[in-house]
């Protein structure tokens, strides 16, 4: 049972938002980890589990600065439901990439649930979605990037390894 009322998980949760958008605009992801206690309970579904400040830490600075995720713009959610029984968040989270030089929109979401520990930090975060979703995003957005001439090395590197894995 939570001692957590609802306005304080919102604000708590509202100021995590701002500090992630903060933190993506000046590219420095190794202050998410900041946003959690030492004893933190990270599970990434295509990553793993992660139970420390540092494993965090490490999980979202390769994550985030290589592609497809520093491609994608921004992680503003699209709904979410606060949970005071629990004190928790769940959210819908979009992840759109950046224009590929259309106009077109590529992005896929994730439902992320945030668990609460009070002063501004989370005990634990867990992102359920589908890689394969993820990866087939990223590919489709990889292909209009090269058609219009804009696809970075480094996605075309991870382009061409991923055609090999990812069906058709």
């Amino acid at each position: 049972m939570s001692h957590f009322s609802g306005t304080e998980l919102t604000d708590a949760f509202t100021a995590f938002l701002a500090e992630v958008d903060d933190l993506h605009k000046a590219g420095q992801w190794e202050r998410f980890a900041d946003l959690f206690t030492d004893d933190v309970v990270y599970i990434e579904h295509a990553f793993g589990r992660f139970t420390t400040r540092e494993q965090v830490r490490d999980w979202s600075v390769k994550t985030m600065t290589s592609f497809p995720g520093n491609h994608m713009t921004e992680f503003p959610p699209l709904w979410y439901l606060v949970d005071e029984e629990r004190g928790r968040i769940v959210a819908e989270v979009d992840n759109p990439m950046r224009d590929p030089g259309d106009g077109s929109v590529h992005t896929a979401t994730n439902i992320s649930i945030y668990t609460y520990a009070g002063d501004g930090k989370w005990s634990g975060e867990e992102d359920v979605y589908n890689p394969m979703e993820f990866a087939q995003m990223a590919m489709r957005w990889c292909e209009r990037a090269q058609e219009l001439g804009t696809l970075t090395d480094e996605a075309r590197t991870w382009m061409d390894k991923m055609r090999k894995v990812l069906p058709r």
